[in-house]
């Protein structure tokens, strides 16, 4: 053989190349094959599990948007019914209020009349008092020729 090159040599050489690499193949590429696909398996599940999660959250938050929303209706619907109480009470203070100024100025009218009807009464005494007084004079006042006569013994003038 030219080039010392022997077949035999060559096949053994295949041979070995060939069990090596289906050894290999066995040995670590199937291993490391499965790993890989467990591992992308693993990432997956955990994606999938990550988006249920997240749209869990997702319905989580739209429910509790809608509790806001509804309590806020509440909120409004109390401050609106809680305005009216307030308003009902302020109309109804206001209507007590009003009352008690036309009892106060009926009782003052009241008031009023009978201070007038005292007075009126009390000058009407006072008059007849004055016109008795004046009645009296008048009646027990004596003659003037009396008076003269009374004078002249005093010694004083008479007037008129």
């Amino acid at each position: 053989m030219p080039l010392n090159i022997d077949l035999q040599q060559i096949l053994l050489h295949w041979m070995n190349l060939a069990i090596l690499t289906g050894g290999l193949y066995f040995l670590l590429f199937k291993p490391v094959k499965a790993f890989m696909v467990k591992r992308e398996e693993h990432y997956r599940s955990l994606d999938e599990e990550a988006a249920a999660r997240l749209a869990e959250a997702e319905k989580i938050k739209a429910e509790c948007q809608a509790k806001l929303e509804e309590a806020d209706e509440e909120i409004r619907q109390e401050r609106a019914k809680a305005q009216q109480a307030i308003q009902q009470s302020t109309e109804d203070q206001l209507a007590q209020a009003k009352e008690q100024a036309r009892q106060i100025v009926v009782h003052a009218q009241a008031e009023a009349e009978h201070s007038r009807e005292r007075v009126l009464r009390d000058s009407q005494r006072e008059l007849r008092k004055l016109a008795a007084q004046a009645t009296k004079k008048l009646a027990f006042h004596a003659d003037p020729f009396d008076q003269f006569l009374d004078l002249a013994e005093e010694g004083e003038e008479y007037e008129e």
